[in-house]
Formats: structure tokens, C-alpha cells, sequence
């Protein structure tokens, strides 16, 4: 039974949280956060007000962070210091020597540790990778992504409005699915990079141009109550493939549309897209390789190097 410590009781430790509950083989036994209220959410939980009280106190296999982006480095390396396995949230740091620094910490304590990128467990995004990979549609053309919504007003302390602690959005929005491009497709040759920035807004659109084919990408926090969305859509030689409003939808040129958000029944040929929790899914992985005593290879450090250093150019 694995013990799980989680610190930084915010808005996306509630996805965290429900994941850590419903497996059966983990015990999430102690929380951390400077406020009181986030943590009498969780009554069963032992509660800490002090990072370094819950370390002395519990003996856990694993911490999960999920705290604002600028703590992330310092409490991870804190952590495996003391030979605990670290998961946290993304990104890893806004500055690309933090990387060296943290991976360096886990080698040196032969801890596991891994930045919870969730679109790389997101099956939608999943199938995406598995289509270039294989060329089941012939090779990739053109691609889109989209990460858009409005302004963030709800953090603690407004950290997120604050670009020495947040890295607004490049690091906040756009890291995923710059992510999620360097992991599938590799690191692009030339990004063309244009952003519109005004006092409670922040927009990008940029380019990632490969060998053979180009990303084109938005993300941004209007000014606007612009609900949020997210989604692609790629163009491959024989088919293009959408995912929009939580719909995945594969149009090949010649055929019958492929609706995979419908239950595939067997007899339409279609590929099967599993439908799963992806914050539940990296967890799981990250658990599974402690287990195994396997180091979590799906995120690798010159990856999430190669788009904080593209991320700190915009």
C-alpha cells in the first residue's frame, strides 16, 4: 500500500484527490496547505499547515504537488532530499535550469520523479500520437491547436496574475499543448511566435514549423468572460481528425465519418478510444513505476527542457 502526502489543497488537487481516492493499492493519507478552510474540505485527512511538519511526520512514498508553479522545484527537490517520490503539477519550473536541478536531485536520492503532463495521458490526444506514429492516415500535413478562455480571477493570493510566479500564459495555458507537441512530434525547427498583451489580457498564436508539416496554435486569457475550450484538428493525407466540444471525430477523405465518442459496437471498423480520467491515468502511471521500481520514461527531462526554453523566447 502506497502512503501519499499531497501539498497545495487548490483547484486542480480536486482532480488529484478523486484520482488518489479510487485506487485501491494507495492511501492518501495527509494533506498540506497554509489555509485551514482548503483542508477541513478533507475531513479524514491529517492535516498540516507546515510543509516541513508533514514531512517529519509521515512516512510517504509519494508527494504530490500541486501548488503555484514557482514552489514547484524547491518543494520537489525538498522532498526527494528526504527519498520520497515526487509527482507535481505542471511545469516543472518557468526557468530551464530547475530541470537539471530536480532530475539531479532525484538521481542522486534513486527517487522517481515525474511533471504530471496530462494531455500526454489524455486519450484523445493519446490517439492523436498514435495515428502520426503508425501513418494509419498517411502522413501528417497540417495541424491546429486551441486553448482558450478568459482571464483567471479565483487564485490564491492572485499568483496567477503575477508573471514572475505564474509565467502567465505561456507557462499557465499554452505549456500543454506545446507539451504535447514536442512529445509527439519532436522540437521544431523554427517557431513563428506573435502575442497581444494588455493589462488583463493575454494572447498567443503561434507557429511550430517541422520538416514536413506545420502546428498552428492559440491559447489566451481575455479580458472577456470567454468561456474556455480546448481542442485540435489535424490534417493527415487520407483523413482529418477533430476534437471540439469534447467530441473526436475522424473524417477520412473516402468513407464513413468515425464518431469516436459514440460506444464503438465492433461492426464499424472504428479504433477504440477508451473513455478515462487522464488525471487519474498519470497518477496511475507514476504509481505503477514506483511499484515496479521504474523510472517514469513518458516525461523526459530534454523534453520539458526544450519547451521552457521555447516557452521563455515568447
Amino acid at each position: 500500500m502506497l502512503k501519499i502526502g499531497l501539498v497545495g489543497v487548490g483547484g486542480i488537487s480536486r482532480a488529484h484527490i478523486a484520482a488518489w481516492e479510487e485506487m485501491p493499492d494507495v492511501e492518501l493519507a495527509a494533506l498540506c496547505d497554509i489555509r485551514q478552510e482548503r483542508l477541513d474540505l478533507y475531513p479524514s485527512k491529517r492535516h498540516y499547515l507546515e510543509f516541513d511538519e508533514m514531512l517529519k511526520n509521515e512516512e510517504l512514498d509519494i508527494l504530490d504537488i500541486c501548488l503555484p508553479t514557482y514552489l514547484h522545484a524547491d518543494f520537489a527537490v525538498k522532498a526527494m532530499n528526504r527519498r520520497i517520490n515526487v509527482i507535481t503539477e505542471k511545469p516543472i519550473s518557468l526557468k530551464e535550469e530547475d530541470v537539471e536541478r530536480v532530475y539531479s536531485a532525484a538521481a542522486k536520492n534513486n527517487v522517481k520523479f515525474m511533471v504530471a503532463q496530462v494531455l500526454r495521458f489524455w486519450p484523445e490526444y493519446e490517439l492523436l500520437k498514435e495515428l502520426y506514429d503508425t501513418q494509419k492516415y498517411g502522413k501528417l500535413l497540417s495541424g491546429n491547436m486551441t486553448r482558450l478562455g478568459g482571464y483567471p480571477k479565483w487564485s490564491w493570493d492572485n499568483w496567477m496574475r503575477d508573471e514572475k510566479r505564474c509565467g502567465l500564459v505561456p507557462f499557465d495555458l499554452h505549456i500543454h499543448d506545446l507539451d504535447f507537441i514536442v512529445y509527439a512530434f519532436g522540437e521544431p525547427k523554427n517557431v513563428i511566435r506573435h502575442r497581444s498583451r494588455t493589462p488583463g489580457n493575454d494572447y498567443l498564436h503561434n507557429m511550430y514549423e517541422f520538416e514536413d508539416f506545420f502546428i498552428s496554435t492559440e491559447a489566451s486569457w481575455y479580458a472577456a468572460p470567454y468561456p474556455f475550450s480546448a481542442g485540435f484538428r489535424f490534417q493527415f493525407e487520407k483523413a482529418l481528425i477533430v476534437y471540439s466540444q469534447g467530441k473526436c471525430m475522424i473524417y477520412p477523405n473516402e468513407g464513413e465519418i468515425i464518431d469516436l465518442t459514440r460506444e464503438d459496437t465492433g461492426d464499424t471498423g472504428a479504433i477504440n478510444l477508451p473513455k478515462s480520467n487522464a488525471y487519474a491515468n498519470e497518477l496511475r502511471y507514476f504509481a505503477d513505476c514506483v511499484i515496479a521500481d521504474s523510472f517514469p520514461d513518458k516525461v523526459k527531462a530534454e523534453e520539458l527542457s526544450a519547451v521552457i526554453r521555447i516557452l521563455n523566447q515568447m
